[in-house]
């Protein structure tokens, strides 16, 4: 047998390195991360964090324990760029904050994020004031998120729910149940944007042709995370189609 010389390359993420965690029950985010991810020299890893089928405020809290392990399996052989925490109605009931210092607790990262704290830095970069507000979720968890949005500022003008409590058939939601919902909310009051919540739900690329047929800005859970994971890591969005959030700049100060 002969030892064979070798060389080492530079690192896979040379330009940022981006984690994530999804839910056990995830069929959505991970999938369509990937698709807004591709660049050259842009690392993606992913963990899993347990939690329940049945979305509901006490089963969200309880996902707050097994935050730090999750981080924990994400390769550690570097400090990440940015690590997102894949779940709106989880960041709702546990705080961002708390997200936060749970994640860190598993995983060095100079910016933790999650999709309530990225669709409200997004209604920000878009000037939005008055949205409308889609959820798959039972009334107790919309009616929480619904009062975050709020306290950052937004008046809803519009809303409507699916008000399913399983997250497994919160994937299986399709296509045109969910443009029917947004163009809904999106007549029941004049809006700035509709914010479609839940990362879930497979709603990526119906957003450039949702916002030419209502004609004010579409966001989805999935989007607004990844466009701020990506603005956080210093990452352009421009070239991305997945509407009119991705021309938006983040607002880092």
């Amino acid at each position: 047998m002969s030892r064979l010389d070798f060389e080492l390359g530079p690192p896979l993420g040379h330009r940022a390195n981006m984690g994530l965690i999804v839910l056990r029950t995830d069929e959505t985010l991970e999938a369509e991360a990937r698709m807004m991810l591709t660049d050259d020299g842009v690392a993606y890893y992913v963990s899993r964090v347990p939690c329940e089928t049945e979305v509901t405020l006490a089963a969200l809290a309880r996902m707050e324990a097994a935050l730090p392990g999750s981080a924990a399996l994400l390769p550690n052989t570097h400090e990440y760029d940015v690590v997102g925490y894949g779940c709106t109605s989880g960041a709702t009931r546990i705080g961002p904050e708390r997200v936060a210092a749970a994640v860190r607790q598993g995983i060095s990262a100079r910016h933790v994020t999650d999709p309530l704290s990225a669709v409200i830095a997004a209604t920000k970069a878009l000037g939005v004031r008055r949205l409308g507000f889609v959820t798959p979720y039972l009334p107790e968890v919309s009616d929480a998120m619904r009062a975050a949005l709020e306290a950052a500022g937004l008046e809803i003008a519009g809303f409507g729910s699916m008000e399913e409590e399983n997250d497994e058939r919160v994937a299986r939601i399709d296509a045109p149940s969910l443009r029917r919902g947004i163009v809904t909310v999106a007549g029941q009051a004049p809006c700035d944007a509709v914010f479609l919540a839940c990362t879930n739900l497979r709603a990526l690329g119906l957003i450039a042709g949702v916002e030419a047929e209502i004609g004010v800005p579409v966001l989805t859970s999935n989007q607004a995370l990844v466009w701020h994971m990506r603005g956080l890591a210093g990452l352009e969005t421009g070239h991305l189609p997945y509407g009119a959030l991705m021309r938006a700049g983040l607002d880092r100060a």
